[in-house]
Formats: structure tokens, sequence, C-alpha cells
């Protein structure tokens, strides 16, 4: 018997979801980051308002004062949807875990000066109440914006600084026990040094506009707070001062600190090149909470550093004025502090 085989190519109909063609063209094909992201957000068909807030749709892209043409310009450089924000973080994840493993199995916390030791836990624990607020906000953004391509990384912003607030409490019962953690909230609630940034993180989480907040919190706050404590006092006054260890452990938040700034400065950019008037708004907004993250983050760097905390902050400033720069956007004098 004679079995004739053959190829045949098939010339698929199409390549992706019309509203995804509607953007891209017919002929391409779609990558999964696209298909998770472009027009997924509810924009008709709404049925009612909210009965908390009448004056918008529950979906209303004029929750905030930006104005954008087409919400769906705003691009994730880290192509994040679903599948790959989850293998990203498992991995990092990871490399956390083997941190953690590294420095318990061989007694790292033991090996610390007690200075040292009371330092790190003075300054890092009551950092977790402050990720707790950044992951509050982050959600709100996701609840309160406008268009998948924000507010699905705005979630998954949020997602991660829950997890950042769950390595901090895991730092202090390594380094201390559990007792630190009541003592962390105590010093959070009642130091006078630590009232400052709660203030700042109480007056964040009652932002109406949510694009303020995310200048206000993504691009400010964690701007000069994570170079601040993490890079300088961490990697820096920790490691030369014998906590090496705890440098280990709080690699995940550097690592995330770089790599979600890039989607921050994207997004920021993408909405200030839109308009002038979205420029002139949203250097308003940064020089306004430039100079109230700042106030509020003195105490806290006199606290990690002592005498030279001001010329440490004063370094950091310096450094996100010139990243602020790179997005073209001009800090008013009113902003500087």
């Amino acid at each position: 018997m004679h079995i004739d085989l053959r190829t045949v190519a098939i010339t698929p109909l199409r390549h992706t979801f019309d509203h995804i063609a509607r953007r891209i063209g017919a002929d391409k094909t779609a990558s999964r980051y696209q298909e998770g992201t472009l027009d997924i957000q509810p924009s008709a068909n709404l049925q009612y308002r909210p009965t908390w807030d009448p004056a918008h749709q529950l979906y209303d892209p004029a929750r905030t004062a930006i104005v954008m043409q087409d919400w769906y310009a705003f691009k994730d450089p880290r192509q994040f949807y679903y599948g790959t924000y989850t293998l990203a973080r498992a991995r990092m994840q990871e490399a956390a875990e083997a941190g953690f493993d590294f420095v318990d199995t061989r007694g790292l916390a033991d090996l610390m000066p007690d200075a040292v030791r009371r330092r790190a836990l003075d300054v890092l624990v009551p950092l977790r109440h402050v990720a707790y607020g950044a992951n509050l906000n982050n959600v709100g953004m996701c609840a309160y914006g406008y268009g998948t391509a924000v507010t699905q990384p705005c979630m998954y912003h949020g997602m991660d600084h829950l997890g950042i607030a769950q390595y901090l409490t895991r730092i202090g019962l390594w380094l201390a026990g559990p007792a630190e953690l009541d003592d962390g909230r105590s010093r959070w609630l009642g130091d006078g040094r630590w009232q400052p940034l709660r203030r700042q993180v109480e007056n964040s989480l009652v932002l109406k506009d949510w694009f303020e907040l995310f200048v206000a919190q993504n691009l400010v706050q964690d701007g000069l707070l994570y170079p601040l404590v993490y890079a300088r006092f961490v990697d820096g006054r920790l490691n030369a001062e014998g906590g090496a260890a705890v440098s280990m452990v709080c690699a995940f938040m550097n690592e995330w600190f770089a790599e979600s700034s890039r989607w921050v400065d994207t997004t920021v950019k993408t909405a200030a090149a839109e308009s002038p008037a979205n420029a002139a708004l949203i250097a308003g907004w940064l020089a306004h909470w430039r100079g109230r993250v700042r106030e509020a983050l003195l105490p806290i760097a006199e606290l990690a550093f002592d005498q030279g905390g001001e010329k440490v902050l004063d370094t950091v400033t310096e450094a996100f004025d010139a990243r602020v720069a790179k997005l073209g956007l001009a800090l008013r004098e009113a902003g500087h502090v």
C-alpha cells in the first residue's frame, strides 16, 4: 500500500481578537501582553452610577484631572500581564528565600553586633506600615483608575508592597521575635520621629485624584524612601558595620525598586507628554509632594544616620531630581525644601 504524505499550510483567517486587531492591524499576531491589556476596560452599559459617588460613572476617566486621548497610550516596559508577572515574582521570591535560608542556617543574626541589630530594627520594622499604606494606595489606583494599561500594573504594584510588608515583618521576627512587631507598631503610632511619615502616609490615603496619588506614592515617596533606606542605610551603613545579613534579606527591595521604577517613569513621562496641561499638573503635584515627603523622611534619615542623616537625604534628593529631569519635568522652586 502506498501512502503519500503531504504538508499543507493553513493560513489563519484571523491572528487575534477584533478589538486588538483594530489597534495593531489585522495581519499581525498580538503578544500575550497586548491581548491581556488592550481595551479590556469596561466603557459602556454600566447601568448605574455608584450611590457613594453619583457625580461619576462606575469607571470614569474624569476621576483624575489628567486628560488622555487614549488611555491605552500607557505601556509597561516589563510587559507584565498575570502570567509574566507571577513568573517574575516567583523567581525573585526564590532568591529572597535563598537569602533568608542562608542567613538562618549559618546563624548570621547571632554574629551581628547588638547596636547594629537594634538600629536595623528601629528603622525597618515600622516601615512595614508604610509598605501596607502603599499597598492600599495602589489597590485604590486600580479601583478608581481608567484603562487596563494603568490599573493592571497598579494592582501588581500593590501586591508587591504587601509582599515587602511581609518581608519586613519576617525580618523583625528573625532579628528579635514577635514582641518586636508590637514595639514597632508602638513606635509607628507614638514615637515623634515617625509621626511626620505616618502623617504623610495617612494624607495620601485620602487623595481623590488617583493620578496625583500615583505621583505622590509611586514616584515621590518610593523614589525617595527606597534609595534612602535600602540602598544608603541597609546596603551602605549596616553593611559597613557588620550587618551584611540584613542586606542579604533586603535584596528583594532593591531589585524590585530598580525594576518597578522603569514602569513608574514610563507612565509619568507618557502622561506628561500628552499635553502641556498634563505636564503642568504633574509638575505641580511633584513639587508639592516632593517637599512633604522629604520633610517626613528627615527624622528617619537622622534615626538611620545620626547627625549625617540630612546630608544623606540631600544626596538621595539630588539623585531623585536628576531622575525627574530625565522625564522632562521641571521642578518648581516652591517644591524645594
